[in-house]
């Protein structure tokens, strides 16, 4: 699909205290707001970067929600991730220059496309953008450690309470009510992401509402006891 060319202005963006530096001055913001010079529209279910594909850009998500994969052995696709608007995809191709993952829409979807030459150009001469990316890259490393500690240590319920904390934590930050969730993923991703089986996740939801811990209706999740649920999950932080 053809990135949409829109002059889009970081320092007018609702999402700009998530995604970008905080404290630049006019002429630093000026400078940010030609990093950024395509919107691009993912439909849901379409790919936004594929796994091998040649790494030219990160991507800032403005509207929608994506998840992360990668092609287990045995064919499936691994979910590793889930990342909703205000975040930074395309982390993973820093490495080799190419991705590693594919990433997919679960609602429609827009992205800003930050080319990532130009990123580091401008990094070197605005220090809070150096910053700013070396503090993205830090926290995926310990959103890497908080699914390691997930999934080697926990039970069920306290992955899925981990997970669904963290989910509304997220959210809370872009305004959006602490309590209510309506989820984009399907039990089946989020089984796939807490290497829980889906039958196994759908229990556990349903414990946590016979336990009045969560009020469940198919996606939309109702948080009745956000302590008792923080009290399952420990202070593990996972995205």
């Amino acid at each position: 699909m053809k990135p949409q060319t829109i002059k889009v202005a970081c320092s007018n963006c609702n999402l700009r205290e998530l995604c970008m530096p905080l404290d630049l001055n006019a002429e630093e913001l000026r400078r940010i707001d030609e990093l950024v010079t395509t919107r691009r529209k993912v439909k849901r279910g379409a790919t936004l970067f594929h796994n091998g594909e040649k790494f030219n850009s990160l991507y800032a998500i403005r509207t929608g929600f994506f998840k992360t994969c990668v092609a287990a052995e045995d064919g499936r696709d691994q979910v590793t991730g889930f990342q909703m608007a205000g975040e930074v995809v395309g982390l993973d191709g820093i490495v080799n220059d190419h991705h590693t993952c594919n990433a997919i829409a679960l609602e429609d979807a827009e992205v800003c496309v930050m080319p990532f030459e130009r990123i580091e150009e401008l990094s070197r001469e605005v220090n809070a953008l150096q910053r700013h990316v070396h503090k993205i890259m830090s926290r995926e490393i310990v959103r890497e450690h908080g699914v390691m500690l997930l999934l080697g240590s926990m039970r069920a319920e306290e992955r899925l309470a981990a997970f669904l904390l963290n989910l509304a934590q997220r959210l809370h930050a872009r305004g959006f009510s602490p309590s209510e969730l309506v989820l984009r993923m399907t039990r089946e991703e989020i089984g796939s992401y807490l290497g829980l089986k889906l039958e196994t996740v759908s229990r556990t939801f349903s414990k946590f509402a016979e336990d009045g811990i969560v009020e469940v209706r198919q996606r939309h999740i109702r948080i009745l006891d956000a302590p008792a649920l923080q009290h399952m999950a420990h202070p593990v932080a996972c995205h």
